[in-house]
């Protein structure tokens, strides 16, 4: 019977292309692997016979000439470096030596100015004793050009005819002072000073605190 033998043959057919899945599958499984398409084999193929760019890479020479011009760089930078480090040492060493020359000056012409009272006291000292007048009035003398003198080098007396400043006054004493408002200085104990607008020495006063 042709019918069934065609018929059996196909279904062999079919059993067979199934025992073949079956087996491709199995395999899969037990590699882990499964196999790229038609066209991937072909492109993966294609990149293995493909010759390598050679121009993608630098050469040894280009590497060891960036290499060279990195270093050249380096070394102008230290160069700059230690320069920079130098003139600033060199600086700071010229400003100190002007600050200590200033200062050597300043005081200079301080005690320059401060002699002719040391003349002043000298003078008085070898006066007639049995003359109170005369000393006392070569002392006072001598205590105004002192003023003088420090004045003309910024030395000014704060002033505490107004009301307590704890920037330039020190409270060491509180009384009570009815006619007087609270914060008012009621008493100067000691001069302070100023030079230059700077507190050398805060005045000592009373302070009212009714």
């Amino acid at each position: 019977m042709p019918f069934m033998k065609d018929k059996l043959k196909k279904k062999d057919e079919v059993n067979l292309e199934e025992m073949q899945q079956e087996i491709e599958t199995a395999e899969a499984d037990l590699t882990g692997v499964t196999a790229p398409p038609a066209e991937d084999q072909e492109a993966v193929s294609t990149q293995e016979t493909a010759a390598p760019d050679e121009s993608a890479s630098p050469s040894a020479e280009e590497l060891q000439a960036a290499l060279a011009k990195l270093q050249e760089a380096l070394n102008a930078k230290d160069d700059m470096l230690k320069r920079l480090q130098a003139d600033f040492e060199n600086f700071r060493r010229r400003t100190r030596q002007e600050k200590e020359d200033l200062s050597v000056v300043v005081t200079q012409s301080l005690l320059k100015d401060l002699l002719p009272m040391l003349d002043n006291f000298e003078r008085a000292l070898t006066a007639d004793k049995k003359d109170a007048e005369g000393f006392y009035t070569g002392i006072d003398m001598i205590y105004k050009q002192l003023a003088e003198v420090l004045k003309s080098h910024g030395l000014e007396v704060i002033a505490t005819d107004v009301k307590f400043d704890p920037n330039f006054h020190q409270a060491v004493m509180r009384v009570q002072d009815p006619e007087k408002e609270d914060d008012t200085i009621a008493a100067e104990l000691q001069k302070g000073y100023t030079v230059k607008g700077k507190v050398i020495r805060p005045s000592m006063v009373q302070v009212v605190s009714n």
